[in-house]
Parts: C-alpha cells; structure tokens; sequence
C-alpha cells in the first residue's frame, strides 16, 4: 500500500480561517504580535487565546501531511524516550515515542523544524518519523520521561 502526503500550498492562518477555528482580525492580531515579538504563529494563537493547540496541531497535519498523535495517553517507553538527550527534546519540543530497527519515531509540536530533524538523526543515527502533537502534551511527556530519580 502506498502512503499517500497530502500537501496543502496555503498558509497555517488562511486555513484556520477556512476551518472557522479564528477570524481575519484574529490573524492580523496574531501576526501583529509576531512581528513585535517573534515566535511560531500557532504558538502566538494559543497564547492569545485565539485557537486551541489541538486545533493548530490537527490543521498542521492537514497542511503538511503528518500524522496528529496525542500524547496524554501515550505511554513512552523511558529508554526510547533517552535515546535522546532531555536538553535537546526540551530545546525542540519532541520526544521519541517509537523505535523501530534504525527508523525512530518523534512526535514534535513544529514538523517543519527541519533542523531538529537533522539533528535528532545525528544524535541517534536513526532515520527519523515525524508525528505531531501539541506543545503541552510533548513537554508533559518529557516531564514523565526524564524524571529524576
């Protein structure tokens, strides 16, 4: 069977406009913010209580193609999960979830981090797999992973 990614060409805020999920006005907020501030426009969303995280996690996967994974019921085996160091699941917002002869499962709340990719593959020599799930279900699952003993 082949997987079939499907890829949506417009941007993360015209989509949560199509979906209804926030407003025109509530993008340009949004975007406003980012400008002043930086950050990931889902991210500033959430923050300004436009959107829930599972919404922009749910239409990312719509864009991009990636499978949603929520992680509150997720139980991440601690020795897969230390197949990477805390500081760099914590600096990227991921935790390996799966893994599977040389191909390693993640679930990270920004699949287009490329770079985290990259350097996830170099730390664990790996062939990564990109899940999505939000922000606070991955930092909680990095909580209960690396906890210290």
């Amino acid at each position: 069977m082949m997987s079939i990614k499907r890829v949506i060409s417009k941007q993360l805020g015209e989509l949560l406009i199509e979906r209804k999920i926030i407003t025109q006005e509530q993008l340009q907020k949004a975007l406003d913010f980012q400008k002043i501030n930086g950050g990931l426009i889902g991210e500033i969303l959430v923050q300004l209580g436009f959107s829930k995280e599972e919404d922009i996690a749910q239409v990312l996967t719509a864009q991009y193609g990636y499978p949603y994974l929520p992680l509150m019921n997720y139980d991440i085996d601690a020795e897969i999960a230390q197949l990477i160091p805390e500081q760099v699941a914590r600096q990227y917002c991921l935790i390996p979830i799966d893994k599977i002869g040389n191909n390693l499962t993640i679930a990270m709340s920004n699949p287009l981090n490329n770079h985290a990719i990259e350097d996830v593959e170099m730390i664990t020599k790996c062939v990564v797999q990109v899940f999505v799930s939000t922000t606070t279900d991955i930092r909680k699952a990095i909580e209960r992973s690396f906890v210290k003993k």
